[in-house]
Formats: structure tokens, C-alpha cells, sequence
């Protein structure tokens, strides 16, 4: 295979004689610059203890020639090796059997990187979704059941449907339960039997039929009633959170030595999954949250000096942004950055919807008074424009939001920082600031879609992709791999271990493209305040200077720790951390 392939194609194929695997005792193996981490989503007490028993598995690395290295997913034969295997029933299937190269190479791989320079290695694979000739489970054996657990999301049903069918008419499997209410469903024994029939039209509908919870977890139950049950196919629809819990689930799985294969499809309407194109749900909700933006326009081009505000979904992931050496010391950077709350459904309908004057995201930080703020904007935009649209994520200025409310942190059951609402606090600093400086009267209105949009049925697009996502993890789980989630990763579908979903999410990258087409459609400044960035004036810092691109770069190298952290950081702001952020 020759390594310009790769900047060629997102899916190749490898041969497999010609790469080592680390540890060939039992293929799990880490290597210095690939090691990762598994993480827990079920505390020790939730798990009754069981958390000091689970086997602590390595990532399975297989390393090739010009830097191939492929993160696999574990298989039913790593810890079970005499397990026989039987021919695809989709061989004598009518509908497939016609379909020629319907089955995937055992050895197709697809990049996570196919935008390369010439002398770049190869980089991270994941193994290729899709059909096997050969199969682990004979139809008769399944026993499969399916969880959602989380929030709500567009396209939920829609999964739980084609997984349900795929099993059924692609591999003739005719067993199989849904659990109902999360994870707790599992031991409280609430399950219902879900068959074509049973399933037909649920994806016209929002929500999911299983309903959902978060938290309350215990492993050790969940695993005894799996085992109690029969069950050998586990598929689990859910978010970051959850697929923590799958991972963690899988982990005893394996420790007790099942044939069990446990799947996750994962789920987030705010889609910060990282590795992934995209989640399923975003599409949906990015077109309903063009309703919102429409009805404000229309508001605020109704009344004199109208301002519509739409406050938007935008998760908090409770995770710091590298320390503060952005900054210089008198930077409180935890105010500055949020704690990678994400905006990509503000960012998405606002280019979608082309009626915003301004887009506020908790990765581009803003601030309100004084010259070059939120507020001066404003007047300057009703002044041309007579109205304006101001379109805000939930997790924008948290920081400040949080105390000027009062508010104390919480967390919901799945251990989700709880968000005051930033719409409310930011519609009352813009009628406070007109009401006090009396320039002029303003009509305001705040519209809050979020509830409205979790429960919708999945859009055109997202049915499709659901189809395609629920099709890949049921080949997946019967051709005996486990301990995995499925996804798409540069227009083709993949099976991703389970931490590569679960340690870190995806915000927008305010050095990207995708970001300067916003700025360009809304004619929006940067409300970054010079000083937060480039101390006082008397530290030699520009007082207008634009605070973006590589003026921005520059500016931190003058402040700031040594050459090495520098390029480090200048290199992670240029590294573009979605496909969907246009591909570039």
C-alpha cells in the first residue's frame, strides 16, 4: 500500500501480515505515544466496590510501515478464543447477496486524517464498519436488548427501530428486548419485547419508547441481570456519560468471561463527540433551531429597536482548557474560557439562518461594557439597523452568569454541571444598561427552544444517518466485536473504542474557517477585552488590536512561559478538531 493512499481515500485497506502487534499474549498493548486511559462513569459506591475488580485493559495498537497505527476494538476472541465462527446469513439474504463488495475486507481501515502534506506518516486508523463473510453468533443464539439513557435527542427512536430491523431482516434474529428507564431498567426488570411490528412507526415520533434516566448505575447488577437473562448482544444509545458506563459495563463483562458483545451508538444533540463527523441529532436541531431565530427576527423587525434573543443548547464538559498560559497572570482564565462548554448548534443555525447581527459561544469569550463590548454593539447595530438578532449558547460566560446570579454549582444525576440561564441574566444587563443610560427604549424578546427541540422527530438527514449508524453497530456486534462505538469518521463509518468517545470533546476552534464565515455573515467584533490578553497598556500591549488569528498567537508568546509550550499551544489552536467544521 503505497502512504500516498491515504491522502487519497478515508477508508483503506491494509494487509495485515506486514504490521506487529504489541503483546501478542493477548493483543492488547500500549505504546508510549498512543497510551490512553480508560475512564469510570460508575463511582466505587454506586458499583457496590466492583470498580476495584475490573480488569484495567490496554488499547489495542496495531503499528504499520510510514506511521500506519490503528486503534482497534476489542473482539470476543481476545478473551475467548475457541469461539467457532459461521457463514453471514446476509450471503443467501435477496436483498444483499445482489450487492456486489457488499462484505468488508477483514483488513479495511479507515484514516482519521486524510488531509496530509506529502512526507506525512499515515497516522490513526480505526477498523472499517460493515458486513463480515464470517460471523460469532448464529441467529437462533441472539438474545439481544437495547438502553437508551440520557437526555433526550432527535433520531433516538429511529436507532432503537433499525437496530430492532436490522437484526431481524438482515440476520433473522427474533429475540429482542428493550429495557426500559436507562441503566436502572437492567435490575429494576422493567423490559419490553421489541419486534418490527412493535417498532414500525416510531420514528415519526420524538423522545424514545424505552424512556430514559441518568445515573444510578450499578455494574454489578446490570452485568447479573445480563447474564441472568441470557442476553449476548448489548446495545447502548447514549452520551459521553453513558458510554463511560458502557465501557465500564463491557470491562466486567470481559472480567467474568461472557460472549457477550456490548455496542454503543453515541449520542449528544450538541455534537462535541470528538473523532466523529458528527452526532446523530444535530442536523434536526439545528434546522428547528432556525425556527427560534426566524420568529425573533421577526420580532424585533416588528417593534422600534426590537432585539430578539435565542438562547441555544451549548454543553458544559467540565474540563479546563490547558492551564492559563494563554494568558499572562493577570488573566482569571477560568473566567476567560469556561470550562469548554461548546457552541456548535449557535454556530451552525446562525450560518444556517443568515438573520443574526451576533453570535455569542462560550469558546470565543466576551465581555459587556466599556468601548469594543457587547453592549456599545448593540447600540451601534439598532442605530444602522433600527433591530437586531443576538443568537447565545447556554454555557456562554457561565463564569460570570453563575455569580451574578448567586448561583452554587450543581450537578444532575449523570454528574452534568447544572447551567443558570445565561438568557435571562444577559436580557436583564441589556435592559438595565438602556434603562440607565436612557439613549433610547428598547423592545426586547427572549425565546428558549431547548426542550422544544430535544423532542422533535429526527429530520430526512438524521433518519438516514441513524439507518446507517444502527445498520454498522449491529454488523459490528455479529461479527464479534465488543467493547466499541460506531461513528463516522471522514464520510465512512468506523468501529472507535470506547475511550476514544469519552476523554475529551470537541469545541469550535475560533482559529478555524468555519468561525470566520460566522463573523463574516453576522459583521460581529471581537468583545475579547485587550487587557485579559495583553495585560496593561504600559506592558507595551496595542489597546485596539484585533484579539484573533495570529496577531492573537503573537501575542502570547510575549507574555508568556517558554518557546516549547508555545508551539504546543499554537499547534493545538491550528489542529481543526471536526470534520464538520467544513472539512478543512
Amino acid at each position: 500500500m503505497d502512504s500516498r493512499h491515504s491522502t487519497i481515500s478515508s477508508s483503506v485497506s491494509i494487509s495485515t501480515p506486514r504490521f506487529r502487534c504489541f503483546d501478542p499474549t493477548n493483543l492488547y498493548s500500549s505504546s508510549p505515544n498512543h497510551s490512553r486511559r480508560h475512564f469510570s462513569a460508575l463511582s466505587p459506591t454506586s458499583m457496590n466496590g466492583s470498580m476495584e475488580n475490573l480488569v484495567n485493559s490496554e488499547p489495542k495498537i496495531v503499528t504499520g510501515p510510514s506511521g500506519y497505527v490503528l486503534e482497534d476494538v476489542p473482539h470476543l476472541t481476545d478473551y475467548i478464543p475457541e469461539i467457532p465462527t459461521y457463514s453471514n446469513p446476509l450471503q443467501v439474504n435477496p436483498a444483499y447477496s445482489v450487492v456486489k463488495q457488499y462484505f468488508v475486507n477483514m483488513d479495511d481501515t479507515v484514516a482519521q486524517k486524510i488531509v496530509v502534506e506529502k512526507n506525512s506518516p499515515r497516522g490513526i486508523h480505526f477498523r472499517r464498519a460493515g458486513p463480515r463473510q464470517k460471523v460469532y453468533f448464529e441467529p437462533e443464539e441472539v438474545y439481544a436488548c437495547i438502553v437508551t439513557c440520557g437526555g433526550l435527542c432527535p433520531g433516538l427512536n429511529t436507532v432503537i427501530r433499525e437496530i430492532v430491523c436490522g437484526l431481524y431482516h438482515m440476520y433473522g434474529v427474533h429475540k429482542v428486548l428493550g429495557i426500559e428507564g436507562g441503566y436502572r431498567g437492567f435490575y429494576a426488570r422493567n423490559t419490553i419485547p421489541l419486534t418490527p411490528k412493535v417498532v414500525n412507526d416510531i420514528h415519526k415520533r420524538g423522545g424514545t419508547i424505552l424512556g430514559t434516566s441518568r445515573g444510578g448505575q450499578d455494574t454489578s447488577k446490570i452485568v447479573d441481570s445480563i447474564q441472568d437473562r441470557g442476553i449476548n448482544q448489548v446495545y447502548i444509545i447514549g452520551g459521553d456519560g453513558t458510554q463511560k458506563g458502557a465501557s465500564v459495563i463491557f470491562e466486567e463483562i470481559r472480567r467474568r468471561g461472557l460472549k457477550v458483545a456490548v455496542a454503543g451508538i453515541p449520542k449528544t444533540i450538541d455534537n462535541d463527540i470528538p473523532v466523529m463527523d458528527k452526532s446523530f441529532g444535530f442536523d434536526t436541531a439545528v434546522e428547528e433551531a432556525q425556527r427560534a431565530i426566524n420568529a425573533a427576527h421577526i420580532e424585533s423587525e416588528s417593534f422600534e429597536n426590537g432585539i430578539g434573543l435565542v438562547k441555544l443548547m451549548g454543553r458544559h464538559s467540565g474540563r479546563l482548557h490547558n492551564s492559563n498560559r494563554y494568558f499572562n497572570t493577570r488573566c482569571d482564565t477560568t473566567k476567560l474560557l469556561g470550562e469548554l462548554e461548546t457552541g456548535f448548534i449557535a454556530m451552525y443555525a446562525t450560518l444556517a439562518s443568515r438573520d443574526v447581527d451576533c453570535c455569542l459561544i462560550p469558546e470565543s469569550p466576551f465581555y459587556l461594557e466599556g468601548a469594543g463590548g457587547l453592549l456599545e454593539y448593540i447600540e451601534k447595530r439598532l442605530k444602522e439597523n433600527g433591530h437586531m438578532v443576538i443568537v447565545i449558547a447556554e454555557g456562554a460566560e457561565q463564569e460570570v452568569c453563575s455569580e451574578s446570579m448567586r448561583t452554587t454549582d450543581q450537578q444532575d444525576a449523570s454528574g452534568n454541571k447544572r447551567l443558570p440561564d445565561v438568557g435571562l441574566w444577559i436580557s436583564q444587563k441589556i435592559k438595565d444598561h438602556f434603562s440607565k443610560t436612557k439613549k433610547m427604549a428598547i423592545n426586547l424578546k427572549y425565546i428558549d427552544p431547548t426542550y422544544m427541540i430535544r423532542a422533535v422527530p429526527s429530520n430526512a438527514s438524521d433518519n438516514v444517518y441513524c439507518t446507517l449508524l444502527s445498520h454498522s453497530v449491529v454488523h459490528g456486534a455479529m461479527a464479534g466485536y465488543t467493547g466499541f462505538t460506531v461513528g463516522q469518521v471522514n464520510g465512512r463509518h468506523a468501529y472507535i473504542p470506547f475511550y476514544r468517545v469519552t476523554e475529551k470533546q470537541n469545541k469550535v476552534v475560533i482559529t478555524d474557517r468555519m468561525w470566520a464565515r460566522l463573523l463574516a455573515s453576522t459583521n460581529q467584533p471581537s468583545f475579547l477585552d485587550h487587557k485579559d490578553v495583553f495585560g496593561d497598556e504600559k506592558e507595551g500591549a496595542p489597546k485596539n488590536q484585533p484579539i484573533n488569528g495570529n496577531n492573537y498567537l503573537q501575542a502570547t508568546t510575549t507574555t508568556l512561559g517558554g518557546p516549547n509550550d508555545v508551539a504546543e499551544d499554537k499547534k493545538q489552536l491550528e489542529t481543526p478538531m471536526l470534520s464538520i467544521n467544513g472539512n478543512e
